[in-house]
């Protein structure tokens, strides 16, 4: 027996309904071609590898998160963390890959093989094999033990359940689907490490399944990455300590609800951001006579991003040496500030460019989704 789904409740259901109805709402706004909405993939994409592996104490900036993704090196991580976020882009690649096949299973081999793909760097941690026995979970700050997993002779069977779980036909909507399955692996606990990580990115592939939004925009791990707290106290109050499928998974379902439309909204305001700050260095480029390319490189400063060499050539889709020529340039406008030397060397918005940013900026202010009147759904600002 695995963890349930549990029927949902009239508000949790009213919830549900405004989380699709931003949905919808972003699906129509990126379906509509924009120069910058690849900046918006590659940046919403390194900001939840960065957050889901965040959660495991793979620190890294979302600058070396975004070199992660581009295929470069990161330069402010250890290797350990730098092996830890290329096996997770590895595995959410493979992800956004699988759910662009209308005829897609889930299948045993599919999740050893994500597995294999997060863990190859350390075979001790037996990539793409179920543990070896006994697993617990344990809190170092307080040194016990908070999580006692099934038994290693329970796994198979219980993968399996699981799996026939996400391949039969239900009635609940799918991002409950996805908690479910989420839920439901991270207490299986099926493999030597990388649980959280599989739990999460399994959650990612149901969800991009579902197919309201492009794969890159259903995740919720750039906000789980950000409240990993009160992630890890709903999961011990779901699991009490120990593989007790019987429990009602009522709780986790509200936390993650209320995570699906904390992320819609995020993902609608940095919509809204990004299209005014691409605007505005429209502006000053044509005002200064610069060329359009370099929008690229001030729209990541803009949003506070460090620029690398590296990061503008790919979005810009020039040499490395025209890149190097841009940004100096962009630094005698005084609208960068260099900073580090050689392969360290980045660029950052200047106190004019930050003035410009903070004509039209708004802090992200989330709301419970829970509190929220019936009739109140989150709009997409106009001019998207």
């Amino acid at each position: 027996m695995i963890f349930p789904t549990p029927e949902l409740r009239k508000i949790e259901l009213g919830v549900v309904d405004k989380i699709l109805e931003i949905r919808k709402q972003l699906r129509f706004s990126l379906a509509t071609p924009r120069r910058w909405l690849g900046q918006m993939r590659k940046l919403t994409l390194a900001r939840n590898i960065r957050g889901s592996n965040s959660i495991e104490g793979y620190n890294a900036s979302v600058e070396d998160a975004i070199a992660v993704v581009e295929g470069e090196e990161p330069i402010e991580v250890s290797q350990e963390t730098r092996m830890a976020l290329i096996g997770y882009r590895n595995a959410m690649t493979y992800v956004l890959e699988l759910s662009k096949d209308p005829n897609f299973k889930f299948h045993e081999a599919y999740i050893r093989s994500l597995h294999y793909m997060m863990m190859a760097h350390d075979l001790n941690k037996h990539p793409g094999n179920w543990r070896p026995g006994s697993i617990y979970v344990r809190d170092e700050a307080q040194n016990e033990i908070v999580y006692e997993a099934p038994e290693r002779e329970l796994v198979p069977g219980l993968m399996q359940e699981l799996i026939d779980d996400l391949n039969a036909p239900s009635a609940a909507p799918e991002m409950v689907r996805a908690a479910m399955a989420h839920l439901n692996l991270v207490m299986i606990h099926p493999f030597s490490d990388g649980n959280g990580r599989m739990a999460r990115c399994l959650q990612t592939l149901v969800l991009a399944r579902q197919g309201i939004l492009e794969p890159e925009f259903c995740s919720v791990e750039e906000h789980l990455g950000k409240i990993q707290q009160p992630y890890y106290d709903i999961l011990a109050e779901v699991g009490s300590g120990s593989w007790q499928p019987q429990r009602d998974a009522s709780p986790w379902i509200h936390f993650m609800l209320k995570a699906h439309y904390v992320q819609a909204a995020r993902l609608t305001w940095r919509l809204d951001m990004l299209s005014k700050i691409w605007e505005e260095m429209e502006l000053e480029t044509h005002r200064r006579q610069l060329p359009d390319r370099m929008i690229f490189a001030l729209t990541d400063a803009a949003l506070r991003l460090k620029v690398r060499n590296a990061s503008y050539r790919t979005s810009a889709q020039i040499s490395e040496n025209l890149a190097s020529r841009d940004l100096q340039v962009l630094v005698k406008e005084k609208l960068l500030l260099a900073t580090g030397e050689n392969r360290g060397r980045v660029y950052v918005a200047s106190p004019e460019l930050l003035g410009i940013r903070e004509k039209f900026w708004a802090k992200f202010r989330p709301e419970d989704p829970f509190s929220i009147p019936e009739q109140k759904v989150l709009p997409l600002a106009k001019n998207i």
